[in-house]
């Protein structure tokens, strides 16, 4: 009998994976389809990112599934979801990711810096350039409970649990309220590596 349900367990897990791989796959498939208009906005701007850079963040943000692909209505009118059009939400994504990405390099920060600072705000470029220049978990974590979460109101570092695979094996699955995403630069570079990946198939 117990020959069997290991059995069924297994069929059950390899069943789960395989979904779940079917759904990456058709995800990352739904991004990629953004590369043309990726490429026209990085040349219009003459930015310093790239288009996988770019993808992985759209992948990152909403796999490709909201209007407001990057997510950027905030940093554009400081209110969530105003931006309904694709384009536009790229164009305004690029505009932040490029600022940060050139505010990195004269800070002698690591691009993951800069990515961390889409999520975060900018100052976070200052705060990992006085403190070592590399973007860490750690500092990523910090920054969170210190800067961001008391700046909307979380004095008492309250967490929540936060169920993605990413943050699950980095940290344990915690976030702080109110303290934005401490695993942000860490989801989009392993997206990074689906995107270059699927590309080629």
């Amino acid at each position: 009998m117990m020959k069997y349900i290991k059995w069924f367990v297994l069929v059950l897990l390899l069943g789960t994976m395989t979904i779940q791989s079917l759904r990456v796959y058709r995800d990352v498939k739904n991004v990629l389809s953004y590369r043309p208009i990726v490429e026209d906005i990085l040349a219009e701007h003459d930015s310093v990112s790239t288009e996988d850079l770019v993808l992985a963040m759209i992948y990152t943000e909403t796999k490709g599934q909201e209007a407001d692909l990057m997510q950027s209505s905030e940093s554009s009118t400081g209110v969530a979801n105003t931006i309904t059009d694709s384009r536009e939400s790229i164009r305004q994504g690029v505009t932040v990711l490029s600022e940060n990405l050139l505010t990195s390099q004269s800070k002698e920060t690591d691009i993951w810096t800069a990515v961390q600072a889409y999520n975060f705000g900018s100052s976070y470029i200052d705060f990992v350039s006085k403190n070592g220049s590399k973007n860490t978990i750690s500092l990523s974590k910090k920054y969170s409970r210190t800067v961001v979460a008391p700046s909307l109101g979380n004095t008492s570092g309250e967490t929540y649990r936060y169920y993605n695979p990413i943050a699950l094996l980095y940290g344990g699955g915690a976030l702080y309220r109110n303290g934005g995403n401490i695993y942000y630069a860490k989801q989009v570079q392993f997206n990074l590596v689906l995107i270059k990946l699927i590309s080629h198939f």
